[in-house]
């Protein structure tokens, strides 16, 4: 006789959703109360509360405040870069080969995250973070230039790698400013003026200024 099987989760699929809902519990009320309070005023107990989880299970999943923040910034980091992966890929599924076009579908819909997770960005930018996060950000920055350079396939002499660092910076400030914006349409705005800019500064052309007689004195 054939052996049944249940169509029921196992234990272990049902234990698994249940951390991971847990997770994006406190992870929930962490955004909140940091955002609220920032991270030097914010305490665990208040972000219990807001959870309706426990202190022992915040220290559980998380081990404390500085690395729910941490953690908070990743998962903010990993929203940022899924939403630019997924407007990459539709581009070129809908036959784009052109990289700077690529990149400019993926700084828009970076742009477009820092609005609707400005929030988090106005978090993120002023500094009040626990000890080692400025190192932890520019290393994401620095990861951040070299993903740009590969989608671009520029970087590979100084002023390819310097246009590309300024292309990244740009889209990072813009993200800021956007974040600051009172309403959408000023949030577009600013995108819009962005993207020009990327255009202006592309860096597959940036190398012919290279060839360029001086300008007269």
């Amino acid at each position: 006789m054939a052996r049944r099987t249940s169509s029921r989760p196992s234990a272990n699929a049902w234990q698994w959703s249940r951390t991971a809902e847990t997770r994006r519990g406190i992870l929930g009320a962490a955004r909140e109360v940091f955002t609220e309070r920032g991270f030097a005023d914010a305490s665990v107990a208040d972000v219990v509360e807001h959870s309706g989880s426990s202190v022992g299970s915040l220290y559980h999943h998380f081990g404390g405040k500085a690395e729910l923040f941490l953690a908070l910034y990743e998962d903010h980091q990993v929203a940022h870069e899924e939403d630019a992966s997924a407007a990459v890929a539709a581009l070129r599924e809908a036959g784009e080969t052109n990289p700077l076009e690529l990149f400019i579908a993926g700084a828009q819909a970076f742009l477009g995250g820092s609005w609707e997770r400005r929030d988090l960005v106005r978090l993120f930018m002023d500094g009040d973070g626990p000890p080692g996060f400025e190192l932890t950000r520019r290393t994401r920055n620095r990861e951040w230039v070299r993903q740009n350079a590969v989608l671009l396939g520029a970087g590979t002499d100084p002023v390819g790698r310097a246009t590309v660092a300024v292309l990244t910076t740009v889209i990072g400030e813009a993200g800021r400013e956007i974040a600051a914006c009172e309403t959408k349409a000023e949030a577009d705005t600013v995108a819009a003026v962005t993207l020009r800019l990327i255009r202006r500064l592309d860096p597959l052309t940036a190398g012919d200024d290279r060839a360029r007689p001086p300008d007269p004195a």
